[in-house]
């Protein structure tokens, strides 16, 4: 990349490789030296954006999932979206009842695997794969039962459609969740979907606004305030605290894009939103791409030749495992089993401390999927929707947050290669070289001589001193205009005896004599040759 290169120009990049057209609906998302996560803004330079030393590493992702994923036009992006929502149900995002979750697995396992085939596939092959975050042998046997008997002859496009179609009826479809906390302490997770905003606390969803029902939403420092009017003239403001200012600053980002991509009918209505009151404090953040009914639009126009779409070539990602990658935790003997568990925990201690605003991964919620279906999406915000027998908690990650991960793939990529499928397990220690803190000790050796401040504090003062700057600026702009205004009404034949005195002032009398009638008789003389000017042509 060249050093101005902007996101745009990397992104465009990206989804001509991937023969991409309908690409409105993804985005590139990147993790900082503080772990903070990102979406990459194609307006600005990518150089400037990630803070660390090169070799960047970057993930393509969806970032607005579609309202309706079947009625993309092309397969190649139904495929994409496909993948993604493969990953949030491995990652606990996706929750659903247990019916609904073999289900989804079936349609998986038919799309990668295909057909059932007695002489391929031995009694207990689908405890092969890795769908969710824990298994229970009794689920693995429903989905193989649903793959054995009602989903042979399906193609892979079939099964991926059949998937999506499913996945877009459950509670937590699209959502990508930014952990935070009440006014009361108490933990909550917030989230925008192509419907609106949904705040899961527990294992309940405590609130869902719809996207023409928020007027406002701001932060300041770590606060996140989320303006409401509902019928009948009730207004609300949600209060939430997130656990950094980066990530309050960054869930208020991701709240403006989704906002402006779901609820505005073209992108000319976007606006420049501050989050602040005042225009010379806060942040300002501008959407940048289209709306969503512009990309259906869109989409309705394209005329080619379907991309072919090659499936089985892709290497599999450290985290969503493919079905090579060996058994599950369960099939671990018990003292290799409860070492891992101790490793997992200490890890799930320093996670949840972390500044992640958009965790991945959850801990094991067993058998228990629960969930309504889409209809629960009308329902007002005051009620409260059961989601799921436990709490959600994707911030309980099971492996930490990787900032690095070519070097793991390639090597998995070796393995298979090699005919040697990697276990769960060896894909945990495996990961537990590469989180985000390494990558920060990473750059401070690349950087040496690097001292005093760190990133974070260096940014909090350059903002500091920007608003100091921006203070001063509003301040002598003021007092030009009312300098100016003074000025006018002064010379105006406006008769009060606060401006008689000033005019018998010597001082008044100078200035009038010396300055104001020279330069009112020059601007007259100019406007008169401009007048002349106009009526000769």
């Amino acid at each position: 990349l060249q050093r101005d290169a902007k996101g745009q120009y990397l992104f465009d990049l990206l989804c001509h490789h991937l023969n991409l057209l309908e690409k409105d609906y993804f985005g590139i998302r990147f993790v900082d030296p503080d772990k903070q996560r990102h979406w990459l803004e194609f307006t600005k330079s990518v150089v400037k954006q990630m803070r660390a030393q090169p070799p960047f590493t970057m993930c393509f992702r969806v970032k607005f999932y579609p309202t309706d994923p079947a009625a993309l036009k092309e397969e190649i992006t139904r495929y994409l979206v496909f993948l993604q929502i493969k990953r949030d149900l491995y990652h606990g995002r996706l929750l659903c009842k247990t019916s609904d979750a073999a289900l989804l697995a079936a349609y998986i396992l038919q799309a990668e695997i295909g057909d059932y085939d007695p002489g391929k596939h031995p009694e207990g092959y689908s405890s092969k794969f890795q769908f969710f975050p824990k298994h229970s042998e009794k689920l693995e046997r429903k989905i193989a039962e649903i793959h054995k008997s009602e989903l042979s002859g399906q193609t892979p496009a079939t099964s991926e459609l059949n998937f999506l179609r499913k996945a877009q009826t459950l509670e937590t479809y699209g959502v990508d969740p930014h952990p935070c906390k009440d006014v009361s302490g108490n933990a909550a997770f917030l989230a925008f979907t192509p419907f609106g905003f949904v705040v899961l606390q527990g294992n309940k969803r405590v609130h869902f606004i719809k996207w023409n029902e928020v007027t406002k939403m701001k932060f300041e420092g770590k606060t996140f305030y989320l303006y409401v009017s509902q019928k009948e003239e009730k207004k609300i403001v949600l209060t939430y605290f997130a656990p950094t200012p980066e990530a309050c600053k960054h869930l208020w980002k991701c709240g403006i894009e989704n906002q402006a991509f779901y609820k505005l009918e073209k992108s000319s209505q976007v606006r420049t939103m501050s989050s602040s009151n005042l225009f010379f404090k806060g942040s300002r953040f501008r959407y940048s791409g289209r709306v969503a009914k512009e990309v259906m639009e869109s989409s309705a126009k394209i005329k080619r030749e379907p991309p072919e779409i090659h499936r089985a070539g892709l290497v599999p990602s450290r985290s969503c495992p493919s079905i090579t990658h060996g058994p599950r935790l369960s099939s671990v003997p018990r003292t290799r089993r409860r070492a891992v568990h101790i490793s997992i925990m200490e890890g799930l201690e320093s996670l949840r401390d972390s500044a992640h605003s958009t965790p991945v991964r959850s801990a094991s919620h067993g058998d228990a999927f629960a969930g309504p279906g889409r209809s629960g999406r009308v329902e007002s915000s005051e009620r409260v929707a059961v989601i799921a027998d436990e709490s959600y908690s994707p911030a309980d990650s099971v492996l930490p947050t990787p900032v690095a991960e070519h070097s793991l793939e390639l090597m998995l990529l070796s393995r298979q290669a090699n005919g040697a499928p990697c276990s769960i397990e060896e894909e945990k220690e495996s990961e537990a070289g590469t989180p985000a803190a390494e990558a920060e000790g990473e750059l401070r050796a690349l950087c040496p001589g690097a001292g005093g401040l760190g990133p974070a504090q260096a940014q909090q003062v350059n903002k500091f001193v920007l608003s100091v700057l921006r203070l001063l600026l509003v301040t002598v702009g003021l007092l030009f205009v009312l300098l100016l205004l003074l000025i006018v009404l002064t010379e105006s034949d406006l008769d009060t005896a606060f401006f008689r005195d000033i005019r018998q002032t010597p001082e008044f009398e100078q200035f009038h004599y010396q300055y104001f009638c020279p330069l009112r008789r020059w601007f007259a003389c100019k406007l008169r040759a401009v007048v002349n000017l106009l009526i000769d042509t």
